[in-house]
């Protein structure tokens, strides 16, 4: 945890009483020095309590109860809603994770969600929801696209609020901060209240779950939105009037959506928490940092600092405790956006350590409001974004859908009147400009690309740009050709940001030893997603893969040509090359019976998805010890000697790493 040691862990939720039910002292942690050993890491989540047989056997009953009754159920739209109970108290079971009433009342929480679920369960078979309806505190679940688990969020919704109107309220999200044994059952049994909030009048204020406790990153990004499409179908919700909102790890949070997506908030306030990965650690972790040049160029997608500029388009309040080491976090916020001409507003609460002052948290919340009165404006005048991935490529008008160099800095500033588009660019070679004005002229790099007149406007236009032998044009038919592009970029890691299915083979292995790993490996991958990323792993024999999976998710291949079905069929394909004899890459053969290539790929079957193989989520146990070091840990592709045993770190000795170009060929410099 990134907390100061003396700090209740309840506090990084929020600062309400209504919290400190949820989040006990001793529900996290500190980090420090301690926690800077890889040979000798802790559990998270820890190993929860035991409880009496009677106390298990009861639960037991009631999740088979609940279990018949979502059953009976069968097909419904809120289905979720009830199953996300039966999930948290399986879960708490199967995986030890019973955490509170250890004296005498055992597993009180688990036993709160039960009842909440089995009444659910009542209702829904019966024909009523009214949750769906109700007003305060609920939790509400959706499945999500990319494992079909269910998730959990809170909506905290007002008293006034019409459920027969169509009046559009305001959205706050409220990112909660570090827990280590706070799983679902924990999270669903006490509601967070307003957080940090002093709520608006008539404001909707969502706590996502997150996928646990990862600083809302990989998939616990992705939750985000999926809580807000789910809201979106179930509440009106004024998309001009999100809020980006938390304390501690959710501080960190609104940091990394304020960059990424600044255009889609109203305003941001992000509160204490950490902005980058390098500095973070060497100040507060105490660490001694010694990455590879991979691993510092894919610090670039979650370092909020190198696109420090992208704070130009989104309205931020931040704030911090005077004595607060997490103060850090803002500090090199304004360092860096100072360097581009920008000013943060850093309100400061006096003598005060990791938690909000009164005072300067009534003025956060004067200020925010503020700015969201204002609504975000429908499309702003002036825009600047800088990025290194097509993974993060909007804001506002503009669209990035090509990329010189990934990892490389990529700007794009523009400014719009009249119909008027002047852009600046560098490092892009592909964008688009979406327009509603019937008459345009798009200026780029000081030349004039494009002049349309009298345009019909009933819709939006989507107009392209690309960069062809140093010049803008605007291109014809494009024909297809395998290219990085928005969604389809790298690294590893983004293979688990949407649809995935893990695909274990079934065949012989050409190599005891590499048939050894790669079971272990496996294993691994789909233990730590549950415990990490709290769903379910999709997994399927290499000969139940249907045209369904190729068509609608990433393949995570398991195995060699030899054992792996699907991957024999596309082994002939791919820019490292695999046979009995070695692992080929360029230039150079490393021997097939110590090594595995592990990868990220367009799926030859399939272009418009991804191929891994021999990869979960590339980050270990020992970066679940503190947020900051949830970062990707491996670049496009990787050579594995698997005569040095997986640790807490690596699976193995990286041999050889590296990035693929854009257009997905092997680099001779692997990408440097």
């Amino acid at each position: 945890m990134f907390a100061l040691p003396r700090i209740l862990a309840a506090a990084l939720f929020a600062t309400t009483t209504a919290s400190l039910a949820i989040f006990p002292a001793g529900a996290s942690r500190a980090d420090g020095p301690k926690d800077n050993i890889a040979d000798n890491v802790r559990p998270v989540p820890p190993v929860g309590n035991t409880i009496p047989d009677a106390d298990a056997d009861e639960i037991k009953k009631g999740l088979a109860e609940l279990q018949q009754l979502i059953k009976d159920i069968g097909k419904h739209d809120l289905l979720p809603d009830v199953q996300v109970y039966e999930k948290a108290v399986r879960w708490a079971l199967d995986y030890k994770e019973i955490y509170d009433g250890k004296g005498a009342k055992p597993a009180t929480n688990v036993k709160k969600v039960l009842a909440a679920g089995l009444e659910r369960a009542k209702q829904l078979k019966g024909g009523q929801a009214p949750w769906a309806t109700q007003t305060g505190s609920v939790v509400r679940a959706y499945t999500s696209k990319i494992d079909g688990s269910v998730q959990p969020y809170w909506l905290i919704v007002p008293k006034d609020y019409d459920f027969t109107a169509k009046t559009k309220h305001r959205l706050d999200f409220w990112w909660h901060g570090r827990f280590e044994n706070v799983v679902e059952a924990g999270f669903m049994a006490n509601s967070p209240g307003t957080g940090g909030i002093i709520p608006a009048p008539g404001a909707l204020i969502l706590h996502p779950f997150g996928r646990f406790s990862n600083a809302n990153k990989f998939a616990g990004e992705i939750d985000t939105f999926e809580c807000l499409e789910h809201a979106k179908k179930h509440y009106c919700i004024d998309e001009s009037r999100l809020v980006a909102r938390g304390f501690s790890m959710g501080g960190a949070a609104c940091w990394q959506y304020a960059v990424h997506y600044p255009t889609l908030w109203a305003a941001n306030a992000p509160g204490a928490g950490f902005s980058e990965t390098p500095e973070f650690l060497k100040v507060f972790q105490q660490e001694k940092l010694e990455p590879t040049w991979y691993e510092q160029k894919l610090w670039h997608m979650y370092n909020a600092t190198d696109t420090a500029v992208n704070i130009f388009n989104l309205p931020t309040v931040a704030y911090s405790g005077e004595v607060d080491s997490q103060k850090q976090a803002a500090d090199v916020m304004a360092r860096e956006m100072k360097k581009v001409g920008l000013e943060l507003t850093h309100i400061i609460g006096p003598k005060t350590g990791h938690s909000y002052e009164k005072g300067a948290k009534a003025e956060v919340n004067k200020q925010i409001d503020a700015f969201v009165e204002k609504g975000k404006p429908a499309k702003p005048s002036e825009i600047k974004f800088t990025t290194y991935t097509l993974r993060y490529n909007q804001c506002g008008w503009v669209e990035i859908t090509g990329l010189e160099k990934h990892w490389s800095e990529a700007k794009v500033t523009g400014k719009t009147a009249d119909g008027t588009y002047e852009l600046t660019t560098r490092g892009v070679s592909a964008f688009n400009i979406t327009t509603h004005e019937r008459d345009i002229v798009v200026k780029i790099d000081g030349k004039t690309v494009l002049t349309e007149m009298g345009i019909p406007t009933d819709k939006p236009r989507v107009k392209r740009f690309v960069k062809v032998i140093g010049r803008w044009a605007v291109p014809g038919n494009l024909p297809d050709e395998l290219k990085k592009a928005p969604g389809l970029q790298g690294p590893i890691d983004d293979a688990f940001m949407d649809s995935f299915v893990m695909v274990k083979p079934t065949g012989k292995a050409a190599n005891e030893k590499i048939g050894a790993w790669v079971a272990k490996e496996m294993k691994h991958a789909v233990e730590h997603w549950q415990k990490q990323f709290r769903g379910g792993a999709p997994v399927k024999n290499d000969t139940e893969v249907t045209d369904a999976d190729i068509k609608n998710s990433n393949l995570v291949l398991w195995g060699d040509p030899s054992s792996n079905a699907v991957l024999a069929k596309i082994a002939d394909k791919l820019p490292v090359k695999w046979t009995n004899k070695g692992v080929v890459v360029g230039k150079d053969t490393y021997d097939a019976g110590t090594h595995v290539p592990v990868l990220i790929y367009p799926n030859p079957l399939n272009p418009k998805k991804y191929v891994v193989l021999n990869s979960g989520f590339t980050f270990r146990e020992y970066d679940y010890l503190n947020n900051a070091r949830q970062v990707s840990k491996l670049p496009d592709y990787a050579v594995i000697d698997v005569t040095t045993p997986p640790n807490s770190r690596y699976p193995g000795k990286v041999t050889r790493a590296g990035f693929f170009g854009e257009k997905w060929e092997l680099l001779e410099n692997d990408g440097k």
